[in-house]
């Protein structure tokens, strides 16, 4: 029997699991998976994963230097653990984030990017399996432009909220882009104290937009819905290039055998009454452009107060998580 997870994915629509804990990975099926500090930090903290740790240790010590440096060295061994022990599940790519503190720093962010896909590289990984995830700072697009385009390291800009953000990364030429659904709504639901599902959700209106948008004026960037806190929301977005959920969702819609009909396009196809959707190049979404105009994107995501807000938030907690992480790898280290 047919589950709504498997309606998702004849949509079009690839499923990714957001999730550091590769145990679980497997059971959906998914074709690529993402992480990030929180996800990390989470997993590392149960005693399957210990050997992971351990070899990330070994590795700090073996690089030498104070305890910061090696940490440092762990830390970055330990994502690059992870993605490698994820990459034996699936079929496609891991993201790997790099450290939040860099989201202002973009020569620090692609000096990291290199050391993260050279790790990869290390341990038998090739650099068209990864992903390496950017704060979706001004920052951080110019450097995955860099990346890009002079190393052919593909890169996946997350903490998206605002559609100026999304303009940027796809002139920027990005593989990828990761907007963030849930914590989307979160915010319009605590400053307006509405409820909203479906299609009314504001980030389900705002990742359709920025499909439309690139679809309509030919970007290649992929469209990688993110950060779900219900199974409506993805529903709601079905079609859309990619989407990224976390392993409790996935299992709702594991045992759920609701149908699931295709709401967006990327060309006109055949709409019905149970699956009313129109096409992206139907729709009337005028050219925006950011290109070497850092004023303009900085009072563009200024005025919208939801992304602003909710892009620093991101990039704060991320930092907290990584240093949390970083601190249990110090302790081990000087033991």
């Amino acid at each position: 029997m047919s589950t709504a997870l498997d309606y998702l994915k004849a949509t079009g629509t690839v499923v990714v699991s957001d999730s550091g804990d590769f145990e679980s990975i497997d059971v959906y099926k998914p074709q690529d998976a993402t992480t990030n500090p929180s996800l990390i930090l989470a997993a590392a903290n149960k005693p399957g994963y210990a050997h992971l740790i351990d070899a990330a240790i070994k590795y700090g010590k073996e690089k030498g230097g104070d305890v910061a440096a090696q940490t440092e060295n762990a830390m970055d061994r330990l994502l690059v653990e992870f993605g490698k022990e994820i990459l034996k599940i699936i079929p496609g790519r891991v993201s790997t984030e790099v450290d939040a503190r860099l989201s202002f720093d973009k020569e620090g962010t692609k000096a990291k990017a290199k050391q993260l896909i050279a790790l990869y590289e290390s341990v038998g990984v090739s650099k068209d399996r990864v992903l390496i995830k950017i704060a979706s700072t001004w920052e951080g697009i110019q450097a995955a432009r860099e990346l890009e385009r002079d190393d052919n390291i593909h890169c996946n800009l997350t903490l998206l909220f605002g559609f100026g953000q999304a303009v940027a990364c796809a002139e920027a030429g990005v593989t990828l882009i990761s907007p963030f659904v849930g914590r989307i709504l979160d915010w319009y639901k605590k400053s307006t104290g509405k409820t909203y599902e479906g299609d009314e959700d504001p980030g389900v209106i705002s990742v359709k937009k920025i499909f439309n948008y690139y679809k309509q004026h030919g970007y290649n960037t992929i469209v990688m819905g993110a950060s779900f806190r219900n199974s409506g929301e993805i529903k709601a977005l079905a079609g859309v290039d990619f989407l990224t959920i976390a392993p409790a969702l996935l299992e709702e819609l594991k045992n759920s055998s609701d149908q699931v009909p295709k709401k967006l396009d990327a060309v006109a196809g055949m709409a019905s009454s149970s699956s009313p959707r129109s096409s992206a190049k139907e729709k009337d979404l005028p050219k925006v452009s950011y290109v070497d105009n850092e004023p303009e994107f900085r009072w563009a995501l200024l005025q919208d107060q939801m992304a602003f807000d909710k892009l620093h938030e991101g990039i704060k907690k991320f930092a907290e998580d990584g240093e949390t992480l970083k601190q249990v790898l110090a302790k081990k280290l000087s033991a």
